[in-house]
C-alpha cells in the first residue's frame, strides 16, 4: 500500500520543481538598451540609456511566458552629444524633470520558433501608456567561468514618439522632418540567473 501512496508524491514533488520560479538579474555591465532615429532624412543618430533596473521571472529555465518588469532613468540618456541630450530631457522630449521613468510591464511572451519569441507589454512615457510588441532572439543560455548562469537575448522594435507626447518637431527646407518619428529599438540584454 505505501509503495502506491508513493507514486503520487513523487509525480507531486516533480512537478513543483518543473514549475519551480527562477528569478534572473539584468548584468548591466553586459546589456545594451539602445535605439536609433532618424535625423535630418538623410542619418540616423543612435543612443541609448545608461541606468537602468528590472528583473525577469520564469518557471523553469525557459522563456516562454516570462514575467518581465523593467525601469530606465531618463536622465541617463546618452547620445554621446550633452547639448541633445539635454533637448531629449527637456519638456521637447521625455520632460524628464516630471517624467523621469520609462517602465515596461509584459503581458505575454511566447514562442514563435526555435529560439525566437513575440513579447508584448504595456510601454509607459510622460506618463503615456501603450501596448507595444517586441522581437526576441534567445542567442543562448551558458555557465561563465565563475559558475553564473546567464542568458543572452536580442531585442527589437518600432514605437511613434508621437504616441507617447514626444512631439517636437521642425521641417528641413526639403520638406522632411528634422527628427524622424519612428523610433527603431536595438537592445542587447544579458541575464543572470539568481534563484
Amino acid at each position: 500500500m505505501k509503495r502506491y501512496l508513493l507514486i503520487p508524491v513523487l509525480a507531486f514533488a516533480f512537478t513543483l520543481t518543473a514549475s519551480a520560479q527562477t528569478t534572473w538579474s539584468f548584468d548591466q555591465s553586459h546589456t545594451d538598451i539602445g535605439f536609433e532615429v532618424t535625423h535630418l532624412v538623410i542619418t540616423d543618430v543612435e543612443g541609448s540609456f545608461k541606468d537602468y533596473e528590472g528583473t525577469v521571472s520564469t518557471k523553469g529555465d525557459g522563456f516562454e511566458n516570462a514575467d518581465i518588469a523593467f525601469t530606465i532613468d531618463i536622465n541617463s540618456i546618452d547620445t554621446e552629444n550633452e547639448k541633445r541630450d539635454a533637448h531629449l530631457k527637456s519638456d521637447d522630449f521625455f520632460n524628464a524633470e516630471k517624467h523621469p521613468k520609462m517602465t515596461f510591464k509584459s503581458t505575454s511572451m511566447k514562442k514563435t520558433g526555435e529560439n525566437t519569441y513575440k513579447l508584448k507589454g504595456n510601454l509607459t512615457i510622460r506618463g503615456t501608456t501603450k501596448p507595444i510588441e517586441l522581437d526576441v532572439t534567445h542567442n543562448g543560455t551558458v555557465k561563465d567561468p565563475w559558475g553564473n548562469t546567464k542568458a543572452g537575448f536580442r531585442i527589437s522594435g518600432e514605437l511613434n514618439r508621437f504616441d507617447y507626447g514626444l512631439k517636437w518637431n521642425k521641417m528641413t527646407e526639403l520638406g522632411g522632418a528634422v527628427v524622424g518619428k519612428e523610433v527603431r529599438l536595438d537592445i542587447d540584454v544579458q541575464l543572470m540567473k539568481q534563484a
